[in-house]
């Protein structure tokens, strides 16, 4: 069977709640009457800087003190089972902090976890984990950590404030590019006494830093070789979460299994959480086969991206026998998918070139002949959210935050009426061709017996690099597409890790790419956008971007003090990367799809980011 789930769903009547509710995106719903007074204490608390259950980005935390578990889990859901995974690519590492190798990414959450867990019906919220309080003052100059006394590594070694403090300096050293910018911003860092840690930073005015570091994983000191922790490795990570790494099969698989003492299992936090023995992932080298993998029921799970396989492969016999299928709409900017210009590259380098390539994409002709008319076109890097510039006339604050940069933004940005451009649906959009050759004209590009040439007669050739099938579809289709201007673009399919290794080190001319956003984008906007990102290897700047501007928008949305100073500095954002033209914007599902076999269960309502795996379980046999 198939459904949507809308969030906007009429929500049962508090009194049935075991918690307080927490509604969708921004408009979430304060907590019953009785709470008030109980918020006002804790916020005066914050001011004077004692310490605190749950840090926001702004605002105050939707669950107070003593809460009992997560609006989106079942707190009473079974435990047992194994659920498998199914993922594309291979492995050659355990280590996901580092920049080396293609690493197993589940380790952090399951094996490692922070000093606090992310609540995921907010924008931004933190609540205690292995740090039972947080402390900080209303400027954010420093924040103190206190260390649960029962949290333990998986050795049954306590976590101690030593252990917090090699992991900072660890990962500012030798941590991937990231965790270098992130934590080299702090100035000073302590233990205070036996069970905390306080971490002090500069004048910089990012708000963020307390969060950011309340997200850090703590590795154990006693077990980690510092001197090797920049190589790949297979030798898992001693960690504090629920599950530790039982068996690895280089690049096919990795099983976890739950701890059976493991320190946090009655936590609030983690109350519905964790709920299988087992969890296992399995990787398989192309899409074909981990379809088929799917449909053999070797694995439980599977989140779908392709409309043509939605729409018309799900119907086998084994589907037939009680396959759930399902949308989840999400609160959540819907993922960036893009074709990424390298702008190092010479002939990517002027904004016209750019302009002239987004124009010769047909959108309309690929979403009907290749994806069933299944997508919806994206303009915005934070599309589908309150901070998305789309469709909005820039407000006092972001014209104020801009006006430093005149002529930055584009003018249909700035006035809210820019959408990329809409064909006819032919494959051959007369229109869309002329606008394309003569923004190439002006560039110094000219159409000469079917072949784009610069003034000294060099052709306009580049390659997309990709590494599915079905990338390699949509750039064979966009190869057709630019042939029409004489533009020559070569599609080259390599396996996952030479993608990898190419696109960490900005080797391509033209690729693939999502980028995911949250509702608070804060530091990891310097990793993906930032000037100073643009020549570090490992960070995800792929396209190159060096602009003042967009650097001080970033300055602005972290030293934000207000949320609606926050989105209007975002959405500032949001309009140079778009008038910067540095990506071709291509489209985004309306609802995240779920394929999963019957006996795989989870909550009624989905969080705020959607389906949550560590939130499911198994049926129990009956």
């Amino acid at each position: 069977m198939f459904r949507i789930e809308s969030r906007s769903r009429k929500r049962r009547s508090q009194a049935q709640r075991a918690t307080p509710p927490a509604g969708k995106g921004l408009a979430l719903h304060r907590l019953w009457v009785g709470a008030a007074a109980l918020f006002a204490l804790t916020l005066a608390s914050n001011a004077a800087g004692e310490p605190r259950h749950a840090i926001a980005m702004h605002g105050d935390p939707a669950y107070p003190p003593g809460f009992s578990h997560f609006r989106y889990v079942n707190p009473d859901a079974p435990k047992g089972g194994r659920l498998v995974q199914g993922a594309l690519g291979t492995f050659d590492s355990l280590n996901p902090f580092i920049v080396r190798g293609s690493a197993f990414q589940q380790v952090r959450g399951y094996v490692t976890e922070s000093l606090m867990a992310r609540g995921h019906d907010e924008p931004f919220t933190l609540y205690g984990l292995i740090a039972e309080s947080v402390e900080t003052d209303a400027a954010r100059s420093y924040v103190i950590f206190r260390i649960d006394p029962r949290a333990r590594f998986s050795d049954g070694k306590p976590v101690t404030p030593e252990d917090v403090l090699f992991t900072w300096r660890l990962l500012r050293d030798k941590g991937r590019p990231n965790h270098r910018t992130y934590y080299a911003k702090v100035t000073k860092a302590e233990a205070i006494g036996e069970r905390a840690v306080r971490f002090e930073f500069g004048a910089e005015g990012d708000r963020e830093l307390p969060l950011i570091l309340a997200l850090m994983p703590v590795l154990a000191k006693h077990a980690t070789d510092a001197d090797r922790f920049e190589e790949t490795t297979f030798t898992p990570l001693l960690g504090s979460g629920p599950y530790v790494v039982a068996e690895v099969r280089p690049g096919e698989s990795v099983t976890l299994k739950r701890n059976p003492e493991y320190w946090g299992r009655t936590l609030a936090v983690n109350r519905g959480l964790n709920n299988f023995d087992e969890l296992k992932f399995d990787y398989y080298r192309d899409g074909n086969t981990w379809f088929e993998a799917f449909k053999r029921k070797l694995y439980d799970v599977r989140f779908e991206a392709d409309p043509g396989r939605w729409a018309t492969q799900y119907d086998f016999p084994a589907a037939r026998a009680g396959l759930v299928r399902e949308g989840i709409v999400t609160g959540l900017p819907k993922p960036d998918f893009s074709l990424v210009f390298n702008t190092r590259r010479a002939i990517f380098s002027d904004v016209r070139v750019r302009e002239a390539l987004i124009e010769l994409f047909d959108f309309e002709w690929a979403n009907k002949n290749l994806y069933y008319s299944a997508y919806r076109r994206s303009a915005s890097f934070f599309e589908g959210s309150e901070l998305s510039a789309r469709g909005r006339v820039a407000d006092a604050r972001e014209r104020a935050l801009l006006a430093k940069f005149p002529g930055s933004v584009r003018a249909d940005v700035i006035e809210g009426r820019y959408v990329p451009p809409v064909s006819d649906a032919s494959g051959r959009d007369r229109e869309r061709l002329r606008r394309a050759l003569a923004l190439l004209e002006d560039a110094g590009w000219t159409l000469r017996q079917g072949a784009l040439e610069d003034r000294a007669g060099k052709a306009f050739e580049f390659e997309i690099l990709v590494a599915t099938k079905d990338d390699e579809r949509l750039a064979l289709a966009y190869a057709r597409m630019l042939k029409r201007a004489g533009i020559e673009a070569a599609v080259r399919n390599v396996d996952v890790t030479q993608y990898d290794r190419r696109r960490q080190t900005f080797d391509f001319d033209m690729l693939p790419y999502t980028w995911g956003q949250s509702l608070s984008p804060g530091n990891e906007q310097i990793f993906y956008f930032a000037s100073q990102s643009a020549d570090i290897e490992g960070t995800r700047n792929y396209m190159g971007a060096k602009s003042p501007a967009i650097d001080a928008m970033i300055e602005a949305l972290l030293s934000a003090s207000s949320r609606e100073e926050f989105v209007s500095a975002v959405r500032a954002l949001d309009r140079l990367l778009v008038s910067g033209m540095y990506v071709v914007p291509l489209y985004h599902l309306p609802a995240q799809w779920i394929a999963r076999w019957p006996e795989i269960q989870r909550p009624r309502e989905a969080s705020l980011y959607g389906a949550l795996p560590e939130t499911w379980w198994r049926a129990p046999v009956r």
